[in-house]
């Protein structure tokens, strides 16, 4: 890993707080991501599954970690599983997890090779009732459910081999926790966030008429890994033009134009945490008198609504009382009518031609993370704050996206140093 040590600290006070949600006499397992193939003998790069990550901070294929907080015998209450290295592995992909790195990376004291895993499930099986065990049940999962992980596997396992357990779900759980967040995890979330910013500056001085979507990736991509992140925490959007238009435009191949906007949503991993970042600069390094209107409009929409999200709210409210904001934005720049908003069905509001997707969600070790979407919103939860405002007929895209902790009277921006005024874009990218 290219990150340095988090420390066992915070994994095993989430372990905590995950325990002291189960019932008596239950168990908890959770399996590592596959490595997934791509041709031939290829394989994709690995990325641990973001419910072991949070509880154990291992960080490394074929892992398990069992939960079983009230055996008998302490030695069983929490255990990993790694896989046993070799000579053979040890040439062909580097070194792996020791039992005592294993230990010191989760703070779980017993270590096993994962051969071990059948023979002691079976002896845990027989002193317990429930067994609670992960699914991807995040909201915008959809079609991703059509690929069976290994958890998925372990369930058809488990399920057939001890049929009679109380089996229940995870994913419940993890939501309530993994939506607060540690002052640890903001930590490292605000190292992504401070990477996302050095990547930012860095093409401000590059971006000019000429320059392809590509090459700006690159430049962001460079500026990630010499700061010790993996890279990009999902795949960015580099988008010039009416590219801009398209919500989630990956493809970044067209070369940017004199007179375009170019909308960037990019951000750095960091230690497993994500960056959200969206940013719209001139290519040219000056905006026209209405690219800078509607700049404006989006960045006030940004920071109205930074206001309102505060504990005891929730999403769905929240993103009611963005969308007036918006509304009256959308009138002033003669985008839609007074009197057409005011007679509008409210369940298709009219703003929504310009602005159709969300302003917000919970952002972590998955960029968009864990959280219930109706649940009343706490300190410590981490949010994105994304407006944009798309007019095709235009050609002109805007969005502005910070990543704000709640606090109990107010916000900590991560984001607070990455430009996003106007006149400090144009003088850094002329400076």
């Amino acid at each position: 890993m290219k990150y340095l040590p988090i420390g066992k600290d915070l994994f095993t006070e989430n372990r905590k707080k995950f325990t002291k949600l189960l019932p008596p006499k239950s168990l908890a397992i959770f399996h590592s991501n596959d490595i997934l193939p791509t041709n031939a003998d290829g394989t994709l790069p690995f990325l641990q599954n973001s419910d072991l990550f949070h509880l154990s901070g291992i960080d490394q294929e074929n892992s398990i970690l069992v939960l079983c907080p009230d055996f008998p015998e302490p030695e069983y209450r929490e255990m990993v599983f790694v896989m046993e290295t070799n000579e053979h592995i040890a040439v062909w992909e580097g070194h792996k997890y020791t039992k005592e790195e294993a230990t010191e990376t989760s703070g779980v004291e017993t270590i096993h090779w994962t051969h071990k895993f059948e023979d002691l499930l079976h002896l845990l099986m027989n002193e317990v009732d429930h067994v609670y065990l992960p699914t991807n049940e995040h909201r915008r999962s959809g079609a991703l459910q059509a690929v069976e992980t290994q958890n998925d596997r372990f369930i058809h396992w488990v399920k057939n081999r001890y049929p009679l357990h109380n089996y229940n779900r995870c994913a419940p759980l993890m939501h309530e926790l993994r939506a607060i967040k540690g002052e640890r995890e903001i930590e490292m979330i605000a190292e992504a966030c401070r990477i996302t910013d050095l990547g930012f500056r860095r093409i401000l001085g590059f971006v000019k008429p000429g320059v392809t979507e590509y090459e700006i990736e690159a430049e962001y991509i460079h500026e990630f890994i010499r700061n010790r992140s993996r890279g990009f925490a999902y795949t960015p959007i580099i988008a010039s033009g009416d590219n801009a238009n398209v919500l989630h435009y990956i493809e970044n191949s067209r070369e940017c134009k004199d007179g375009d906007m170019l909308l960037m949503d990019v951000g750095a991993e960091y230690a497993n945490y994500a960056a959200d970042m969206t940013r719209t600069i001139p290519v040219n390094g000056r905006f026209t008198e209405r690219q800078r209107q509607v700049y404006d409009a989006v960045l006030k929409v940004q920071r109205e609504a930074m206001k309102i999200l505060r504990p005891g709210t929730t999403i769905p409210e929240y993103h009611k009382e963005v969308g007036k904001i918006m509304e009256s934005e959308l009138i002033d720049l003669g985008l839609l009518d007074a009197t057409d908003v005011k007679n509008q069905d409210e369940k298709s509001p009219l703003y929504k031609k310009y602005f159709m997707h969300g302003t917000s969600h919970h952002l972590g070790i998955d960029v968009h993370d864990y959280g219930n979407w109706y649940r009343t919103i706490e300190t410590n939860m981490v949010f994105t704050v994304e407006p944009g405002i798309y007019i095709p007929d235009e050609g002109i895209g805007i969005r502005l996206e910070n990543d704000i902790v709640i606090r109990e009277n107010g916000w900590d921006d991560l984001m607070g140093n990455i430009p996003i005024d106007p006149e400090e874009i144009e003088e850094l990218m002329n400076a």
